[in-house]
């Protein structure tokens, strides 16, 4: 039973992580690899703060992770929101490698490759949550609290320009809307958001080095989104349970033990191939890159 609450609140983090860069990549068709960093920034501001600050609890670090990660979102988007389509993918690519850069080599902020351990679970009003099944009940309210906003955020008017603006950015303009404003303002929002998750992280796994938080990541959230669906909050959520459980099912498999991990590799691979040969904007996705 604890196997499957931890796959659970593993598939609620990543469901909160693929919402947020669907923002971005499918309702704005902006190709960003960056989300690792933000989600990097959010955990590393609650590990710092819980384990440092002893006034400090889990919620308030959420909200100073959220404020941390919005100011850099908001430098470092301000100077993508101005670039298009590769040079936008490029630009975001570059961000994720200098951020990882930081957490590896700031020793004194965040231990280097040491990490941070004793990272302590969060308390709310006496209740702790240091059971893993308390914290999937805290972890899936966050995460449904993240897609009812990201839901009314797509159906409003500026949802609607969102859309415009992934489909012909430049007749948009033309009706006098500036896009780079549009493009900043999603870029932040979808940051702060992956902050929310790499806090939960943090306080769930108890300790976090740079090794999480690598290029290789943000490419395994931009997979959670094309294969569950782009432009489709649904598809997010699909795709982080697919691809968490997966491995996790083609460990019952079978394979002869000398050559298991490279065929779960293998079949893993495959099934994505094929999906993007036949399904390109995934599951239940509305647009394709």
């Amino acid at each position: 039973m604890e196997y499957l609450i931890h796959l659970a609140i593993l598939v609620a983090i990543y469901s909160i992580l693929g919402i947020s860069l669907n923002l971005v990549v499918g309702y704005t068709g902006l190709l960003s690899v960056t989300q690792a960093a933000f989600y990097g920034i959010g955990a590393y501001a609650t590990a710092i703060l819980l384990t440092r600050f002893s006034n400090v609890n889990f919620f308030l670090s959420i909200i100073l992770g959220i404020i941390i990660t919005a100011v850099v979102s908001l430098l470092i988007g301000y100077v993508l929101s101005r670039f298009k389509e590769s040079y936008y993918a490029l630009g975001s690519f570059g961000f994720n490698i200098i951020v990882y850069s930081i957490f590896l080599n700031a020793q004194s902020l965040t231990r280097g490759p040491l990490g941070i351990p004793g990272i302590p679970r969060p308390t709310f009003f006496g209740i702790s949550f240091s059971d893993n099944f308390n914290f999937l009940i805290l972890v899936a309210v966050a995460a449904l609290l993240v897609y009812l906003a990201s839901r009314f955020l797509v159906s409003s008017s500026f949802g609607r320009v969102l859309k415009a603006i992934r489909e012909d950015e430049q007749a948009i303009q033309i009706f006098g809307y500036k896009t780079h404003h549009y493009k900043l303002a999603i870029f932040v929002i979808s940051a702060a958001m992956a902050s929310i998750a790499g806090a939960f992280f943090a306080s769930y796994i108890t300790f976090i080095d740079p090794s999480t938080f690598t290029l290789n990541e943000s490419i395994f959230i931009l997979s959670i989104i094309i294969l569950g669906g782009l432009a489709n909050l649904r598809g997010s959520v699909l795709g982080a349970f697919i691809l968490i459980l997966l491995p996790e099912i083609l460990r019952f498999v079978g394979f002869p033990s000398e050559i298991a991990a490279q065929m779960r590799v293998l079949v893993y691979g495959a099934l994505l191939v094929l999906l993007m040969m036949y399904r390109p904007q995934g599951i239940l996705g509305e647009y394709k890159l």
